[in-house]
């Protein structure tokens, strides 16, 4: 266990805000430093949806231009959910949520997360894909779920580990953490290559 501590003695510096992101990574014992970015999150039209979210953690790994100590690592992430090859982002209000719950009831979609790992001599970059099959959710529902929960600050305007989650997803095919905004298998697997 000591080998594995010590091999891991890396502070992570997390290119977001995003409280579950940072929970994911205190989860797997690691060192977590704060930071941020400001980056236009767009991208071109070219793109398959499968590429859009690595090329947005990429922009935002691009942008972060302070010195990375020896023992630390960068990592930016970019998280959508794409429903019939739509991507839906953060929702900008309630309303725009209460859409994107509509059209994600009763149907499957896609949580694609792009992650960029860089330190002084190497950047790694990835995304991962997770299926997610929502039962139908009724109007009342969502109301409940929009009163009760803040869905403005995550992708397609649900949390997995939230009500609606537990209630209305039937299953996924894949890793559940990158639904909540970072793949945290394929993150530790490519931080022991660092």
């Amino acid at each position: 266990m000591e080998q594995l501590l010590s091999q891991f003695n890396k502070k992570i510096i997390l290119c977001s805000h995003s409280p579950r992101r940072k929970q994911i990574l205190q989860g797997l014992d690691l060192d977590v430093k704060i930071t941020s970015v400001e980056v236009q999150e767009d991208y071109p039209s070219s793109l398959s949806y499968d590429e859009i979210a690595e090329y947005l953690a990429n922009k935002k790994a691009a942008a972060y231009n302070k010195q990375l100590l020896d023992n630390e690592v960068l990592l930016c992430a970019d998280t959508l959910v794409f429903e019939q090859d739509k991507a839906l982002g953060k929702p900008k209000n309630l309303l725009e949520a209460k859409q994107m719950l509509h059209s994600l009831s009763g149907a499957t979609h896609e949580v694609i997360t792009g992650c960029v790992l860089r330190n002084n001599e190497k950047k790694i970059s990835f995304s991962e894909k997770t299926s997610v099959y929502f039962s139908n959710i009724s109007d009342s529902e969502i109301d409940y779920y929009l009163n009760k929960y803040n869905p403005i600050d995550k992708a397609g305007a649900y949390g997995i580990q939230e009500w609606i989650g537990m209630s209305r997803i039937e299953k996924i095919e894949g890793d559940y953490y990158n639904v909540m905004g970072l793949p945290a298998y394929s993150v530790w697997k490519y931080l022991k290559e660092m």
